[in-house]
């Protein structure tokens, strides 16, 4: 039997007030791609943590050994001399140097007298970039680069270190499906050079074309290793929750009663070149205890016509009219559409939807603060109360509502986005992606979740990109493309390919 080129033995590993880690065990074999999966908070990213060094030896327990020999990383650095290098979501490039100047930073190519070689940087980069399948130039800046070609970058990064182990956590999650197919490619591609890949990735259908061997991980504990004859999507997703999810879905039965939202002729331009319409005319509504749809392709405004309408967050020139239970209403700014009874939770939790040095519970009062206010001070102690309901009604797994809210997981960050809103108390509520990056598990939670606030009798509007989500949860789904309403139809009568032709109409020009 092959030597494994890597075991990690029965690692443990605790983080301020809960047990990321216990007894987990991994091995992988030479050459191969091994995928990990597990819901948010599994403690998935946490054991590529220990791995690569991030969490230094003596920080945790148990052994890790690499080409039979075993390690004590004392930093990042010590695991890059071995050869084992992770490329982690938030993409670690600076903007604002060059494509060149990133592969090499803290590597660089320096002559004699120790200053840095220029000409041998740009052609080892060209290199470098060739093996990745970009063909850039080097000198150019980040910053004029897409997020698919930035991920290439990064794997351009990690082969001028000598890579033998190259770690890849949720590499396609902000990638669109062309840019996702090409890293794929690369991965078995750099496979057949003999570079190993450890993969950590929510996408079971990308795990299955790639994959060699799955390790599945639940609470912090190794679960199983499932071998490529072996994976399939409902194994993973057992092992994953601990139970079968034959209806990925929540039953919901609607109780649609008065239209709650109507927006007629909604038109925003662009916010730079106001020559430019984004959305075009676009006339929806949404009654008491119906789930709506908007499916639609990426740019076709979907983002930008609940931006523009929750409180003008987008565009400019922006015109048409919301009526709510037949009055017309005016949403100029986000405090006024609050005010008027309408959310929008971001698609972009991180940036735009939370604040994430500060903990969960200022999280959850942030956009009702009035509603915690007496004599211009907010009261602390009733703060803290309906955050403690919150996190017990939404489960959201923390030790405290004090606990910060960066360190919990995505899933999580989302309950917490959707806690805000809630307590906000709207009538409509507009939820964008509003399970992106989250897992199989989390999903279910969120959905029922969308299905309790449809059964009090709000309007829930929801954007998403996976159209058998919204198949799964909608009462009736409407198609947007390159600005404009294409169609609308009840979930009864609605198909993909049905919605994808809708969503590929284009303007008659």
């Amino acid at each position: 039997m092959t030597q494994n080129i890597l075991e990690m033995r029965s690692i443990t590993k605790t983080l301020p007030g809960v047990k990321a880690l216990s007894d987990v065990t991994l091995e992988v074999a030479p050459g191969e791609v091994h995928a990990i999966c597990g819901e948010n908070g599994a403690g998935k990213s946490t054991l590529m943590k220990v791995l690569s060094g991030v969490y230094p030896h003596g920080t945790y327990d148990g052994e890790i050994v690499f080409e039979g020999r075993s390690m004590k990383f004392a930093d990042i650095r010590g695991s890059e001399d071995e050869g084992i290098v992770i490329i982690h979501q938030e993409l670690a490039l600076s903007r604002y140097l060059s494509i060149a100047e990133n592969i090499f930073l803290g590597n660089e190519i320096k002559t004699r007298f120790g200053l840095i070689d220029w000409n041998k940087t740009t052609a080892e980069a060209k290199k470098l970039l060739a093996r990745v399948g970009l063909n850039d130039d080097p000198a150019q800046k980040i910053m004029n680069i897409g997020v698919g070609k930035q991920q290439l970058v990064e794997i351009a990064k990690a082969l001028s270190k000598r890579v033998k182990i190259l770690i890849l956590d949720e590499p396609t999650a902000a990638l669109n499906d062309a840019d996702s197919d090409h890293l794929l490619d690369l991965i078995l591609h750099l496979k057949g050079q003999g570079i190993t890949s450890i993969i950590i990735s929510h996408k079971l259908n990308e795990i299955k074309k790639i994959a060699d061997s799955v390790t599945v991980i639940r609470d912090g504990k190794t679960i199983e290793t499932i071998r490529r004859d072996d994976v399939s999507e409902d194994r993973i997703i057992k092992g994953m929750v601990g139970r079968d999810l034959e209806h990925r879905y929540p039953d919901h039965t609607p109780h649609i009663g008065e239209e709650i939202l109507r927006v007629e002729d909604w038109t925003a331009h662009h916010p730079q070149d106001s020559s430019r319409v984004i959305v075009d005319k676009v006339s929806i509504t949404a009654r008491a205890g119906e789930i709506v749809g908007i499916a639609g392709l990426m740019g076709a405004g979907r983002t930008e016509f609940a931006m523009s309408l929750f409180g003008h967050s987008y565009g400019s020139r922006i015109s048409g009219k919301v009526f709510k239970r037949g009055q017309e209403i005016k949403t100029r700014t986000v405090s006024e559409a609050i005010k008027n009874g309408i959310a929008y939770a971001t698609e972009d939790r991180k940036t735009f939807g939370l604040n994430l040095i500060e903990d969960i519970k200022r999280n959850i009062s942030m956009a009702s603060l009035d509603k915690l206010v007496s004599l211009g001070l907010v009261n602390d102690n009733e703060e803290y109360k309906v955050a403690n309901e919150y996190k017990d009604s939404m489960n959201i797994k923390a030790p405290s509502v004090l606990n910060a809210t960066g360190q919990l997981s995505g899933g999580n960050q989302q309950k917490v986005v959707l806690s805000k809103w809630i307590y906000s108390d709207p009538d409509v509520l507009i939820l964008d992606e509003p399970t992106r990056g989250i897992d199989v598990g989390a999903k279910y939670e969120i959905y029922t979740i969308i299905n309790r606030l449809a059964a009090e009798g709000k309007a829930i509007v929801v954007i998403s990109s996976e159209l058998p989500e919204l198949l799964g949860i909608c009462d009736r789904i409407y198609a947007l493309s390159e600005g404009r309403i294409t169609g609308e139809m009840p979930v009864a009568d609605a198909t993909p390919e049905a919605l994808l032709k809708l969503m590929t109409l284009e303007k008659q020009r």
